[in-house]
């Protein structure tokens, strides 16, 4: 009754927020290359720290230091990756989900040939997990299009998007065939709540932004979908995957109103793994366009692809639930990963805002198995904290201990109750760039590294108490949590 034989233990991280090296090898400038830490914004306000236009983005150009761009920087795993995968290793992983730079394979995104210094890298990146007994599972888009992209076509508010990422893919499976796991878009639904950081859309260059917004998700929906046949064509043994930030919303109240808010919350959440794991809009979805006057540029052809090429599975996010009403005006409202919504009053929240729900992760495995019908992953689950270095060098953090202890507890609950789970991958197995806040002090993982918010520090990796914790996790195969 217990995790399957070949489960998937593991951590997640995107290359922006770990590789750094921002403009070594031929890489170009991405969109998290020109997100700034903002020590003046409050770290709730989501809003505040992701919002570009077009003058910020000039001004990010001409600064060439990485001091209040922290993603130019990461953690410099570019350099230190065989040190991290050995700690990887020592934790036991079988399991690790990356993404792959759009920029340091197409450094604009429409050059002809591939730089192959981005290729070999990645497959001496490949290299050395497989050596080390850990599968990767790659995304092909996080957070961290083409700049140039952004800049000429609005990102993915125009179509040409479409064939530019099937080319990026394309060269991606040709030459990482001992890849088994792909995802498509990370977050795939976030493109609503920041347009640029997801889909590189420059709000003040956008008239209607909602309309823009969906249009874009259209378009990665088929891209996805190409991407996916292309998949299975090149690598025939291949599983691709959607990926969704689930935001689980309950009713704040039994009122009938309150539930029916809640439920379009959820519908809104959902609807993006509708189109790819089933491969079809809702009614209620098209409906939604038709109400507010939405012109999507939607052809015959793109929905018939997008129905013959459903995805494998389905992965998502899991970090916290919200709640909602039918009158928002009575709620206290609070942030979570990148949103905002009611809170939570029976629920703890993190020093971020984030409520700490592990019930709803095993609410969330039975509705979504229950929806596709296919087998699930879960590939980000963490908390953020600040952590203390006491003076011997220890880190103890039993608040993370906790936090894992009572979400594995759901999840193993979830899947004793029959939900066919592949993997976990947690967020981050290592500290690293927030994705919102492009804080370091937001620490994630279980092995700490040595740099502030400003970019001091060593560099240096040490493990915290929690390393030993997920260790014997998962040497146990999650029996002794």
């Amino acid at each position: 009754m217990g995790f399957r034989k070949d489960f998937l233990w593991g951590g997640a991280v995107a290359a922006n927020q770990v590789e750094g090296a921002y403009d070594v090898d031929g890489k170009g400038l991405s969109v998290a290359d020109v997100a700034t830490y903002k020590p003046n914004v409050d770290v709730k306000d989501y809003k505040k720290n992701v919002f570009v236009s077009s003058e910020t983005i000039a001004e990010a150009m001409a600064d060439k230091s990485t001091k209040y761009y922290p993603k130019r920087r990461g953690i410099d795993q570019y350099h230190r990756y065989k040190e991290d995968i050995a700690l990887f290793k020592e934790l036991g992983f079988k399991a690790y989900r990356f993404s792959i730079a759009w920029t340091r394979i197409f450094p604009n995104g429409e050059e002809e040939t591939p730089n192959q210094k981005g290729i070999d890298f990645y497959k001496k990146f490949i290299k050395e997990l497989k050596d080390n007994g850990i599968e990767p599972i790659v995304t092909l888009s996080h957070y961290e299009m083409p700049l140039a992209l952004a800049l000429k076509y609005n990102g993915w508010a125009d179509k040409r998007l479409i064939d530019l990422f099937v080319k990026f893919s394309k060269v991606c499976f040709e030459n990482f065939r001992n890849v088994k796991y792909w995802l498509t878009f990370n977050e795939i639904d976030s493109v609503t709540r920041h347009p640029f950081t997801s889909a590189g859309i420059i709000e003040d260059k956008t008239e209607n932004l909602e309309e823009t917004e969906y249009q874009a998700l259209h378009n990665q929906f088929v891209a996805s979908a190409l991407v996916t046949k292309l998949a299975h064509e090149i690598i025939p043994e291949s599983q691709v995957g959607c990926m969704l930030t689930k935001l689980t919303t309950y009713p704040a109240t039994a009122k009938p109103g309150d539930v029916l808010a809640s439920m379009n919350k959820n519908l809104m959440n959902n609807y993006p793994a509708d189109v790819q794991a089933n491969g079809a809009y809702s009614p209620l979805i098209l409906s939604y366009f038709k109400k507010n006057n939405f012109n999507i540029d939607m052809t015959d052809e793109e929905l018939k692809t997008i129905a013959d090429n459903t995805v494998d599975f389905i992965s998502f996010s899991y970090y916290m639930s919200l709640i909602a009403a039918e009158d928002e005006d009575g709620l206290e409202m609070t942030t979570g990963n990148t949103v905002v919504g009611g809170k939570n009053p029976y629920l703890k929240a993190t020093d971020w805002g984030w409520t700490v729900d592990p019930m709803g992760l095993r609410i969330s495995l039975e509705e979504l198995y229950d929806r596709y019908k296919k087998p699930l992953m879960i590939v980000e689950n963490g908390m953020g904290a600040k952590d203390v270095v006491e003076e011997d060098g220890s880190i103890h953090d039993d608040y993370r201990i906790e936090y894992f202890k009572q979400h594995l507890r759901e999840m193993k609950k979830a899947v004793e109750d029959g939900v066919d789970l592949l993997g976990y991958t947690s967020w981050a197995p290592i500290d690293l760039i927030s994705a919102s806040t492009s804080q370091m002090s937001k620490r994630y993982g279980f092995i700490y590294v040595d740099q502030d918010d400003e970019g001091n520090g060593t560099l240096n990796r040490s493990k915290k108490d929690s390393f030993a914790w997920y260790q014997h996790v998962i040497a146990t195969n999650g029996e002794e949590l």
